[in-house]
C-alpha cells in the first residue's frame, strides 16, 4: 500500500532497494523490511529543498514527511541544499529564515500574522534580512536531534553531534557539538582534508563507488587517490 510522502497529495507505491548491483538512488526505502529509513531524494517534492543521491533520513515516525516536519518556517526564497551521501539521524531539524522576527523595534511580536486590522501592516514583517541558502555538503553525518539554524553552510565530511545547535558555518571534515555548536576538532589534518576534497569520491559514478566501498569506508587517502 502506498504512503503519503513529501507533503504531496498523491500516494505512491513505495520503492524498495534490491540486494544486488548498484543501489538505486531513486528508491524510497533502501533497506528491505525497514520503514524508518528513507532516501530523501525519493520523498522531497519541494522546490525549496534539494537533496543529492543516497542521502537518507532515519526516523521511526513517518520519515517520508521530512520536509513537513523537519524543515521549519520555510517560506522562501532561501533554499535548503543537501549534498550526496549524507546521514541524517532522527530529529535532524533545519530552521529556515521564515522563523526570524524583527528586532529593531520595541517589540519582536509579529502582530500582522494575527489578522484583523493588524494585517494591514504585513509589510513590516516581510523582507527580513537573512543569510541566504542553508547548504549542507556531501558525506555529512547528523547525530540525533541536531538543529541547523538559517543560512548555515556545512562543509563536506563534517560531523554534527547529537543535540548540537549549529549557528555558524562548519568547516569541511569538522566535528561540532554543543549549544551553540563549537568546533571540537577536525577529522584530518589540513593537507589531508585538501586531498580528500580533491578526490571528491562522492562525485564518482555509482559504479566506481561500488568498486571502492571498502577504501571509502576504511581505507587510506592514498587508496582513494589511486582508485580507478
Amino acid at each position: 500500500m502506498g504512503r503519503k510522502i513529501g507533503g504531496g497529495e498523491e500516494r505512491v507505491r513505495p520503492r524498495v532497494g534490491g540486494m544486488t548491483g548498484v543501489p538505486d538512488p531513486g528508491v524510497v526505502y533502501p533497506m528491505a523490511g525497514v520503514g524508518r529509513v528513507v532516501l530523501l531524494r525519493g520523498v522531497v517534492d519541494s522546490e525549496l529543498v534539494e537533496v543529492g543521491d543516497y542521502s537518507y533520513y532515519d526516523d521511526p515516525v513517518e520519515p517520508e514527511r521530512f520536509v513537513e516536519t523537519n524543515v521549519l518556517y520555510h517560506y522562501g526564497p532561501e533554499k535548503l541544499r543537501i549534498g550526496k551521501y549524507c546521514a541524517l539521524g532522527e530529529g535532524t531539524t533545519f530552521v529556515m529564515n521564515g522563523a526570524n522576527h524583527r528586532m529593531d523595534g520595541p517589540s519582536t511580536f509579529p502582530f500582522p500574522i494575527m489578522g484583523g486590522a493588524w494585517a494591514e501592516h504585513f509589510g513590516l514583517i516581510t523582507g527580513l534580512p537573512g543569510r541566504g541558502d542553508t547548504v549542507v555538503g556531501n558525506d555529512v553525518w547528523f547525530g540525533y536531534g541536531a538543529t541547523v539554524m538559517p543560512g548555515v553552510r556545512i562543509g563536506d565530511g563534517a560531523i554534527i553531534a547529537a543535540r548540537a545547535v549549529v549557528v555558524d558555518d562548519v568547516p569541511a571534515y569538522g566535528i561540532v557539538g554543543g549549544n551553540p555548536a563549537k568546533l571540537v576538532r577536525k577529522r584530518f589534518g589540513e593537507d589531508e582534508i585538501a586531498r580528500l576534497l580533491e578526490v571528491a569520491w562522492w562525485d564518482w559514478p555509482p559504479e566506481k563507488v561500488t568498486r571502492h566501498v571498502p577504501a571509502i569506508m576504511a581505507g587510506s587517502i592514498e587508496e582513494l587517490e589511486a582508485a580507478e
